[in-house]
């Protein structure tokens, strides 16, 4: 009768949950020194942190490629433009894949009621995007 969404969301009251309350998420300033202001207990506040350094390590990797394609292509025509194409997939791939992983990452220890330290935040962030280097140097992904 009801189309079964709207009387999901009439029993389900998101107010009194705590896990995502936006102004509980930490300044990046916090999150680069790896000193949040509380402690990362909620879904929220883990995924921002996870998906921060995802992000911040994905930029980083592909600059430095980048860098290194331009220094090698800078005089080829159309070859010039490939760094350029290179930084904008190391924006994408954390905004795509990054935030799915990121998610599922916070929300195991959510569900498992864990508090997550600022330097796992870190380190999952860090080897997402390591498993993206390592899958793209490798011709794993020819073979699904």
């Amino acid at each position: 009768m009801f189309g079964g969404w709207p009387l999901f969301w009439c029993l389900v009251d998101m107010s009194s949950n705590d896990d995502f309350q936006p102004d509980t998420l930490d300044t990046v300033i916090n999150v680069f020194g790896l000193t949040p202001k509380d402690p990362l207990n909620g879904f929220l506040e883990m995924w921002y942190q996870i998906f921060l350094w995802a992000l911040f390590s994905s930029v980083f990797v592909h600059l430095i490629a980048a860098v290194i394609a331009f220094s090698r292509l800078r005089k080829h025509k159309l070859g010039r433009w490939i760094p350029m194409l290179i930084i904008i997939m190391g924006v994408l791939s954390p905004l795509t894949g990054g935030i799915l992983s990121s998610a599922a990452i916070a929300g195991v220890y959510r569900a498992a009621n864990f508090e997550m330290r600022p330097l796992y935040a870190l380190f999952f962030g860090v080897v997402q995007t390591v498993g993206v280097i390592l899958i793209s140097l490798t011709r794993f992904l020819s073979t699904l």
